[in-house]
């Protein structure tokens, strides 16, 4: 058996086909080899697909990320965004800033990233989207089919946090997601407020404390200056 066809079959769990090798001519070994490399080829493509689809990632632009009004924590390298690494550690990101100036834009990136080079699995919320799945699911007795859901995710984003005030069921619905995820895997949140004014989301100051030590356990914070890039570039303004 070549090394190409033993790789494949490994992949394959086509393990009795080592029994079956001494009996395969050269041409036929190398049929092999070109069938089951297509086959797993095809079922990259379709958990890529897959994946992907589960995400329900923004649309957006393909424009590579601007990083010039962006500043890391210095405990964090834009390799260390590419290569996963905060994914691998159970990290959080806390993407702060004012409105349009790419928050949602770069965990889009970064989702993609994760997800084609690494098939982690993602998810992508806005916080009033889950918080309303959340209710919904509560009151038709389905949380723990939701929940389970997001249990088996290596990376779920939540995006928006401050547009809305939560209500206090909504509030604690989505205390129960982040502490499911502390520690088990990795969580970035995109807000437009500083830790401060996290209370007027969540409405109770000690959830709210609560929320706010489990992120920031093992986080790392990206502030996000400079103008709205819709508004930069927004015929009103031309």
């Amino acid at each position: 058996m070549t090394q190409l066809l033993e790789d494949c079959a490994k992949r394959l769990k086509l393990s009795q086909l080592r029994s079956h090798i001494a009996e395969l001519t050269a041409d036929q070994i190398q049929f092999l080899e070109q069938l089951f490399t297509r086959e797993i080829e095809h079922r990259e493509a379709t958990k890529l697909n897959l994946l992907l689809k589960q995400a329900q990632l923004p649309q957006s632009g393909h424009e590579p990320f601007n990083w010039q009004h962006v500043q890391l924590a210095k405990t964090l390298s834009k390799e260390d965004l590419w290569d996963g690494q905060f994914i691998s550690e159970k990290e959080n990101l806390i993407l702060y800033g004012g409105v349009g100036t790419g928050k949602t834009y770069l965990s889009r990136c970064i989702a993609l990233n994760a997800i084609t080079k690494f098939g982690h699995k993602v998810r992508f919320y806005t916080i009033a989207g889950l918080v309303n799945q959340l209710i919904d699911a509560n009151q038709k007795g389905q949380l723990n089919k939701l929940m389970n859901q997001i249990d088996k995710l290596d990376l779920l984003i939540l995006d928006e946090l401050g547009y809305i005030p939560l209500g206090k069921e909504g509030a604690e619905l989505l205390f129960q997601v982040i502490s499911m995820c502390y520690e088990k895997r990795s969580v970035i949140i995109t807000t437009n407020l500083q830790f401060g004014q996290w209370n007027h989301v969540f409405g109770n100051q000690i959830l709210t404390e609560a929320v706010i030590d489990r992120l920031i356990h093992h986080s790392h914070l990206i502030i996000f200056t400079g103008e709205s890039y819709r508004y930069r570039n927004s015929s009103i303004r031309k």
